[in-house]
């Protein structure tokens, strides 16, 4: 083959690998032309629905498949889980990815205060219903959540979750005390909404209660499995759609804003935020975690899954990494097979710190662009969803996305934002990979020293035991005479 026909097969291979995020950054150039195009324009409000209705069908699919891929992923995590690792190590693996990915949530929120990028000006589509929910207090809020983790019926909570009312109650006075009382009295209401907290802590039970069953739940594990992969099929095909609805969503979006120049300021705040997030996490605190636990050098060990992370960021996807990071691991730091074979498979399904960073971090970019106020239970709302999920991520590009729309449906959020969202995803997903694959990293180095310390132990007490022995016996064979003296 000539040289120009190997360059024209290696654009081209490059081309078709990468067609999905060349179609989405092309609609997301041509939503923009449509939108300014339009925008000079007078448009009424029905004309600028008619202009988003194509994204309108793409953000209907979305929620139409979210209850089929959270159930079904978790399900299937959690009746998937490999009863044949061992304790201590799974014990640790469970506890260290839970923290890190609470701690990478949490630095999301604070990002998203601190930086503020969703303060913009926008005319807003009225809704048809005018009416504001009453204010509830801190109580009544934290009470709604613990009833929506246990949902009275699990068919109503894949479209209405518990919420508080209140109700004025007048009481007559009496002949002792003759005023008039009125009475503030909490009455329980389903409100329209996705209960997902109920549906993810379900979920997760159903799952480990199936391992529990043995070899009589095999079927059942089988079932989820195969009912995943095919959701997962149903979200590639939906994904497919994505250019078209994001082309018409964000134009759209440019068209209700006062101030298009605040729109692109807002999206590159957003971007720094998330970016400066993800060095946190992977440059102080995923390292500090790993200092203070080995007294080890933490860059020393970033320095050796280098090849890694470079592969992390070009692919976007934790799976396409896990051969390279294994290798990398082993040897380079030092990992062995049993901790680096066990511990990075597992991470690469369970550990998103870098998506549940990025999907705080956009669930109150999406709040503050609306102007809708959060509460403390949604922000708690906010974090146990995003750690819930992490299953549902499964490894493959843009997947973050999708379980983002989880969370804006678990607070009550627009999901049409969403497409501002996907407009900058081609590089926080990479971000976020590196984010990823690097705490799989951290978490198999410590499992490794883990490890370790317990078999400098076992070593110890059995020379311990071997001396005592050894004492004995030599005492045993001692004569009267010199037992005497």
């Amino acid at each position: 083959m000539s040289p120009r026909g190997q360059l024209f097969h290696r654009v081209k291979s490059i081309v078709m690998a990468n067609l999905l995020v060349i179609l989405t950054m092309a609609g997301v150039i041509v939503g923009a032309l449509i939108g300014f195009a339009v925008r000079n324009v007078t448009l009424s409000t029905t004309q600028i629905i008619y202009i988003s209705f194509p994204g309108d069908l793409f953000i209907r699919l979305l929620k139409m498949i979210i209850i089929p891929l959270v159930v079904c992923s978790l399900v299937s995590g959690a009746a998937s889980l490999n009863p044949r690792a061992p304790n201590k190590l799974s014990g640790w693996a469970v506890v260290f990815f839970l923290v890190t990915t609470l701690i990478a949530s949490s630095i999301g929120v604070v990002m998203a205060f601190i930086v503020m990028p969703g303060s913009v000006s926008r005319n807003i589509i009225e809704s048809l219903d005018d009416s504001v929910p009453e204010p509830k207090n801190l109580l009544e809020s934290f009470l709604d959540l613990i009833r929506n983790i246990f949902p009275s019926n699990l068919f109503s909570a894949a479209f209405q979750s518990y919420a508080t009312s209140y109700k004025l109650v007048t009481k007559n006075g009496t002949d002792e005390n003759p005023n008039v009382t009125t009475e503030k009295l909490p009455i329980g209401t389903n409100q329209d909404g996705m209960n997902v907290v109920g549906l993810l802590v379900f979920a997760v039970m159903f799952g480990i209660a199936i391992r529990k069953l043995g070899e009589e739940g095999v079927i059942l594990i089988k079932f989820f499995n195969s009912f995943n992969e095919a959701t997962k099929v149903l979200v590639s095909w939906i994904m497919w759609y994505a250019p078209f609805g994001i082309m018409f969503l964000l134009a759209g979006k440019i068209v209700e804003l006062d101030n298009v120049g605040s729109l692109f300021a807002s999206l590159g705040k957003y971007m720094v935020s998330c970016i400066a997030g993800h060095a946190i996490h992977g440059f102080i605190v995923l390292p500090g975690i790993y200092f203070i636990v080995t007294r080890k050098n933490p860059y020393t060990f970033l320095w050796g899954i280098f090849t890694a992370l470079k592969t992390a960021f070009r692919t976007a996807s934790s799976s396409a990494t896990l051969p390279l990071m294994m290798k990398c691991v082993e040897e380079n730091n030092g990992i062995s097979k049993q901790i680096s074979r066990f511990i990075l498979p597992f991470g690469a399904t369970v550990n998103v710190d870098g998506a549940a960073l990025f999907q705080c971090l956009a669930a109150v970019f999406i709040a503050q662009l609306n102007n809708t106020p959060l509460n403390f239970i949604q922000f708690i709302t906010i974090l146990v969803t995003a750690t819930a999920s992490s299953v549902v991520t499964a490894g493959a590009p843009a997947g973050g996305v999708l379980t983002l729309v989880v969370m804006l449906e678990a607070v009550g959020l627009p999901i049409s934002d969403i497409s501002l969202i996907l407009a900058v995803d081609y590089l926080i997903d990479r971000t976020c990979t590196v984010v990823n694959v690097e705490g799989d990293a951290f978490g198999a180095g410590l499992l490794q020293f883990f490890q370790d310390m317990s078999a400098k132990r076992e070593e110890a007490t059995g020379q311990v035991e071997f001396i005592v022995i050894h004492d004995i016996n030599d005492r045993d064979n001692l004569k009267p005479s010199q037992t005497e003296t």
